[in-house]
């Protein structure tokens, strides 16, 4: 009885993993989305400098663009320190703090979900 039991927990784990290998190989991706399309989104400097306050804050960071509006009032330190960088290029401010510390790789994840476009280099 326990070897027929075993067996049978066995392949139903296998198939379960398979189903799930199956899925992710066959279904479209989340990316493939209409957030895919705002990710291929392109911005020059001049866009992002018009959106440089509190109420409307990009950062352009690493060749990416950011609309760090929504995360203002969550950031764990005052948000004073990131307002001075909303419409600009911020990506020495964003890996050194202003201070010579990186982020960690937490922040650099939740900054992933703020992401809007790329950033256009003349």
């Amino acid at each position: 009885m326990m070897r027929t039991l075993f067996i049978l927990s066995t392949a139903v784990f296998w198939l379960a993993v398979g189903a799930f290998w199956a899925a992710n190989v066959w279904l479209p991706d989340k990316a493939a989305g209409p957030d895919a399309v705002a990710a291929d989104k392109m911005w020059t400097l001049v866009e992002v400098a018009r959106h440089n306050q509190a109420a409307d804050c990009w950062m352009a960071i690493d060749g990416a663009v950011y609309d760090l509006t929504a995360y203002l009032p969550q950031h764990p330190s005052n948000p004073a320190i990131i307002l001075p960088w909303c419409g600009k290029e911020a990506t020495e401010a964003y890996h050194t703090k202003t201070k010579g510390r990186p982020h960690s790789s937490h922040a650099d994840q939740l900054l992933s979900t703020f992401h809007i476009g790329r950033l256009i280099r003349p």
